[in-house]
């Protein structure tokens, strides 16, 4: 069984709906469709999403919220009305109006678009709908309760094949209706494909896949065919989009792969992301590079020289006021780490008390103003030889190395460098990397 997510260019009108069924029906086993809320027609175009936001918004202020909801009816007609529908869409929009009117929160107002549109698709498609908030449930803290979720998911999705469940929300242990993050119909296709044993989730969107690197940096990079989560996490931590971080978890675990396919190019294999290494025939030495400016360099040295337990500790402090070290070195009793510059301004006095009592023998020195830089690939640090050709690429373009590591994961490889150098050095490396491949 396949689960296919659709994401919101995917299902932004009816030419983009007759698509995603030609996709569905030319594998039987697609049984389970999760799309998202319409998105954009072009680029002045305002999501569905957006819109349901504004009625809240409206109704908030005391102000008229009925022309914005008649635009989203007309989003709605015009698709069903293209593609012969009979949805009742005047009971549906006459229930929600009547919801905002009593003061509907904003988690109500934004689901609306999924759960419009999900009973849109499965009447299109000819299966049957499962409301999200019948089986996708949130404890007390607003935390998705995976367990009591993948049970009920599991009953009844199975019992409705083929089915459409829309993305992004669920209920709360009141029976309210909550909302995953913007992106949140990626968790949703995760959890399903969970609960069903799917042998792969699809994730459809308007791009063919992962790209090695950002084409706002490198011009034309090489697409991604293959990837292990573990490669797409170290990726997403120095700034590659990718994934919602919330839908890894639920296939990973599973050993489900997702693949991301393109709605606009069917026939395009995108990228499969696996919970395993393999063997890549192109640029076997890495899977891509990333950066993300932002960092500042945090110095620390404790008391004794011999106590290597130091840094330990102060890296268990730093994590525990929200900070998210990368590239750690050490060296005895010092330590140095790139972190990002507005969580440590958050916390920064509260951090250099907790040093002191670590051992610190004086405030952290922190120089502000760098960027951090990924290369990802099983292949990287198993390669005597990265660690000097990442020096000689640099220093033969001037560009000075502020600090270098290689992860603990032995899939990532972190490279420091001043802001103003990012573009520069990520398309260096890229070309060193990728030459001759």
């Amino acid at each position: 069984m396949i689960v296919a997510k659709f994401g919101g260019s995917s299902l932004a009108d009816a030419a983009q709906f007759r698509r995603v069924r030609d996709i569905v029906l030319a594998d039987s086993r697609r049984q389970v469709v999760v799309p998202s809320a319409p998105g954009k027609r072009f680029p002045q175009d305002e999501k569905v999403t957006d819109l349901f936001y504004q009625c809240h918004k409206a109704r908030q202020k005391g102000e008229p919220f009925q022309p914005v909801l008649e635009v989203i009816r007309g989003r709605y007609g015009e698709i069903a009305e293209n593609l012969g529908l009979a949805l009742d869409l005047d009971g549906i929009f006459q229930q929600i109006w009547e919801q905002i009117a009593r003061g509907a929160g904003p988690d109500y107002c934004a689901s609306r678009g999924e759960f419009v549109n999900g009973q849109l698709l499965a009447e299109y498609l000819g299966f049957s709908f499962l409301d999200a908030a019948q089986a996708i449930v949130f404890d007390d803290d607003g935390k998705l309760d995976e367990e009591e979720t993948n049970s009920l998911l599991q009953q009844e999705l199975l019992e409705r094949v083929p089915v459409v469940l829309p993305g992004f929300y669920g209920r709360g242990p009141q029976g309210q209706i909550k909302v995953f993050s913007r992106g949140g119909s990626d968790v949703t296709g995760a959890l399903a494909a969970r609960a069903v044993g799917a042998e792969v989730y699809e994730n459809w969107t308007d791009v063919s896949g992962f790209l090695m690197a950002d084409p706002r940096i490198v011009q034309d990079p090489q697409p991604i065919r293959h990837l292990t989560y573990h490669e797409m996490y170290a990726l997403s931590c120095a700034g590659a989009t990718v994934l919602h971080e919330d839908s890894v978890g639920p296939v990973s675990r599973a050993g489900i792969a997702t693949n991301i396919r393109n709605t606009n190019r069917p026939d395009h294999p995108g990228t499969m992301i696996t919970s395993t290494a393999v063997k890549r025939e192109n640029f076997s030495i890495f899977a891509g590079i990333a950066g993300r400016k932002g960092y500042s360099l945090v110095l620390l040295e404790g008391e004794d020289p011999q106590q290597g337990a130091f840094a330990q500790k102060i890296l268990r402090a730093a994590r525990a006021h929200g900070m998210d070290p990368q590239a750690p070195a050490v060296s005895g009793a010092h330590i140095s780490f790139l972190v990002d510059s507005g969580e440590y301004e958050h916390e920064e006095e509260e951090f250099a008390a907790r040093a002191a009592v670590l051992g610190a023998v004086q405030p952290p020195e922190v120089h502000t103003g760098f960027a951090c830089i990924v290369l990802v690939g099983y292949g990287v640090p198993h390669n005597h030889r990265t660690l000097s050709r990442i020096f000689q690429t640099l220093q033969s373009r001037n560009i000075p190395v502020a600090m270098i590591h290689q992860g603990i994961s032995e899939i990532s490889t972190w490279v420091g460098v001043g802001e103003e150098y990012m573009e520069e050095a990520i398309r260096a490396l890229y070309l060193e990397f990728s030459k001759g491949k």
